[in-house]
């Protein structure tokens, strides 16, 4: 499985907007990130629940199918290291968060579409 970091590091897009962070361009990075059960990154997935972005701090509120999901620490591990390659310097804080569940409703349609979800 190729890393969201090393995606990232390659991505001229990434690093030419290193300098301005901004929600549009987090959200953008983190299209690298991929749910490797599913096969699509989890902004489509509607993983995402909020990004804040103050300087160089980014918090990602962020949520997994289930609260017991064993990939949790992969998928943290994941968002800090490609926002990091992407931003350089930045202080990454990922909270997970359950409330409310997550739903296939929170995917794009599109990845419902590439699901088979109505």
């Amino acid at each position: 499985m190729k890393k969201a970091a090393e995606k990232v590091s390659k991505s001229p897009a990434a690093k030419k907007n290193a300098s301005a962070i901004t929600k549009e361009s987090v959200l953008k990075v983190l299209k690298n990130v991929i749910d490797p059960e599913i096969g699509m990154d989890i902004v489509d997935l509607g993983f995402i629940y909020g990004v804040d972005v103050k300087g160089k701090d980014v918090h990602v509120r962020m949520t997994l199918t289930n609260p017991g999901c064993p990939m949790h620490s992969m998928f943290t591990h994941e968002v800090e290291s490609a926002l990091k390659m992407a931003f350089g310097d930045v202080k990454v804080n990922v909270e997970l968060v359950f409330d409310p569940p997550w739903t296939p409703e929170r995917m794009t349609q599109d990845a419902r579409k590439k699901l088979g979800i109505k």
